[in-house]
């Protein structure tokens, strides 16, 4: 769910950005942006596709042309997303919302995956119209100090700051053209950002060779956690892959070279040498997916805002109240990834035979004298059968221990939330106690949704094979209630995007 300030913001610009026409004409004349819109995204990805990946290109920033996001000089000619104010306006109505659920379920995953992290200083490139700054005011609200915006749009940026508009307690803002003008306008010392954020716009960048580029420079403004976020297509998926495999290299690369200079006095390589993944990937190897046939990615559902279902409808037919955002996205850290316990260490469980011989048979019995007089107030009775489904399952499931298995279940955001603050300090709190999974090796992570047949789940896991967490693998886990009616029980309750203990 859209915070209510956004909501508010969306539904202002893009009544206010629309061009002075009648009422009978506004409608279609939005549905033609968002549809061209729609086709200038698909060109630029059916361009990406044919550009050889060994192809040298230039990236050129003209301040002069502010009409242009990106331009990109190639053998196929000029390529790139021409944002005036009409292109800015349906971008808002059609987009926005989408990158902004997805931005959030992200951050919200560093949240949980490093509850200790707060980010006062931030770079946000290619913000667009502000996704990500909205994702990161809902994340972390009180510790924003800094915010540094990199957008050639003026167009973009306009939109950004409308929509800003009236808003408390905002962190201070700096908007800037390119990371050069950035990088003239701070000194050294004020270079380093303790988070960095590229959300959907690397695949506006044909050449394998710029993206790598715009990262590094990106990497090198990252004082703790580079976030990167591409549409969930099979294309945006392996641009992720590409860039996760070159920083992993990189640095890598640096660390055996500082340890080899450095023999004599180790001190002086920092801790912060080196990079590992914090999401979505439970290890730094090569990811077992590229030759898989299967693309990693994930799914946000979000609720339509009435601009969205207003301008998205075609023929007339009325459109579903949410939709499925797929995304792809990586986490850096600097530093080494730690090396805690592995979450199954040492433990033992029984078989669902074995707990049915411990258990006593008086836990079984039930007063349902006393049951039917608690009842008595309540006339539903839908309510009587939901309460009687439950005692069935505590019959059936109860006699399973229930603290055996320290395992993270995290919520996917997938269901619409309700009105109000995404996350309340009630919400925090009960986040802090439930707990949360450590950065070590031994938490796989659920990919593609679990299938659940009768008395088993069967789950896609992508997990590390070694404990320092260096190779990975993709393996299919069948859990049975047989065999494991603890891990049966956590199966059950997990979707696609939770963690797995290995």
């Amino acid at each position: 769910m859209l915070p209510n300030n956004l909501h508010v913001a969306l539904l202002s610009l893009s009544v206010s950005a629309v061009p002075l026409r009648n009422t009978f004409e506004e409608e279609p004349y939005m549905k033609r942006k968002v549809l061209r819109l729609s086709q200038t995204f698909n060109q630029i990805k059916d361009v990406n596709l044919q550009l050889a990946s060994t192809t040298a290109k230039k990236i050129v920033e003209d301040p002069f042309e502010q009409s242009k996001r990106w331009k990109i000089t190639s053998s196929y000619g000029d390529i790139g997303l021409i944002y005036r104010d009409e292109e800015t306006n349906a971008y808002v109505a059609s987009r926005m919302p989408a990158v902004y659920s997805a931005c959030y379920r992200v951050l919200k995953e560093v949240r949980r995956r490093l509850p200790g992290f707060s980010p006062s200083k931030v770079l946000d490139f290619g913000a667009g119209t502000g996704s990500a700054f909205w994702a990161l005011q809902e994340v972390w609200p009180k510790s924003l100090e800094k915010v540094n915006l990199i957008e050639p749009s003026q167009s973009m940026q306009r939109a950004g700051r409308s929509l800003m508009q009236g808003l408390k307690n905002l962190p201070l803002i700096h908007s800037y053209d390119s990371i050069q003008s950035l990088s003239k306008s701070i000194t050294k010392s004020e270079r380093e950002h303790d988070l960095v954020i590229a959300s959907y716009v690397l695949g506006e960048i044909p050449s394998i060779k710029d993206r790598i580029t715009i990262v590094r420079q990106l990497w090198d403004l990252t004082r703790d956690i580079l976030v990167l976020v591409e549409p969930g297509t099979p294309h945006g998926s392996n641009i992720i892959a590409q860039m996760r495999s070159h920083i992993l290299w990189m640095e890598e690369r640096y660390r055996k070279s500082s340890r080899k200079n450095n023999e004599v006095c180790k001190d002086l390589i920092t801790e912060k040498a080196g990079a590992f993944v914090v999401a979505p990937c439970p290890h730094d190897g090569a990811c077992p997916l590229v030759k898989s046939g299967k693309y990693c990615h994930f799914v946000q559902r979000l609720e339509r805002t009435s601009s969205q279902r207003a301008y998205k409808r075609s023929k007339g037919d009325p459109l579903r109240g949410f939709e499925d955002e797929k995304f792809s996205y990586v986490v850096f850290r600097r530093g080494s990834r730690p090396s805690d316990p592995w979450p199954l260490d040492g433990m033992e469980f029984e078989t669902l035979k074995e707990q049915h011989a411990k258990r006593n048979p008086e836990d079984l019995e039930i007063d349902y004298e006393d049951w039917l007089k608690l009842q008595q107030s309540d006339d539903t009775p839908h309510e009587v059968a939901d309460a009687e489904t439950d005692i069935a399952d505590d019959l059936e499931t109860d006699d399973a221990p229930r603290e055996v298995v320290n395992a993270v279940t995290y919520d996917s955001d997938d269901a619409v939330e309700t009105d109000g603050p995404i996350d309340s300090e009630e919400d925090e709190e009960r986040e802090e106690e439930r707990g949360s999974a450590d950065l070590g090796g031994g938490w796989g992570r659920i990919v593609f949704m679990p299938v659940r047949r009768g008395r088993q789940v069967t789950m896609n896991v992508c997990r590390s094979t070694k404990r320092d967490a260096s190779e990975g693998s993709y393996d299919r886990i069948v859990v049975t209630r047989t065999k494991n009616p603890t891990l049966h029980q956590q199966a059950k309750r997990s979707i696609w995007g939770d963690l797995w203990p290995c």
